[in-house]
């Protein structure tokens, strides 16, 4: 049986992003839907596309939160997102 999702909106950083949670997919799976919507289709540390499709085991986000700002937190340290910033303060000519 597949649960009601729940749709959230948080701001990460100046951007808008809606998260849609399934606690059970197909019976099967749990789904977490990251999207930036405000700049629409802004990047994000965890997709360059401004948008991650996210399967984990049912009952992941019970277990650890989901927090997702802490995810985002976390993968904005890594030095390809570091570079992006960089990148995207400088502009760049080509």
């Amino acid at each position: 049986m597949e649960q009601q999702s729940h749709t959230y909106r948080l701001t990460w950083h100046g951007i808008t992003i809606r998260v849609v949670h399934t606690p059970r997919r197909w019976s099967a799976i749990e789904n977490l839907e990251i999207r930036s919507i405000a700049p629409a289709g802004a990047p994000l540390p965890i997709t360059a596309t401004g948008y991650r499709s996210h399967f984990i085991p049912i009952g992941t986000v019970d277990v650890h939160g989901g927090d997702v700002v802490a995810q985002l937190d976390e993968e904005a340290t890594k030095p390809d997102w570091r570079a992006h910033i960089e990148a995207s303060r400088q502009g760049e000519l080509f």
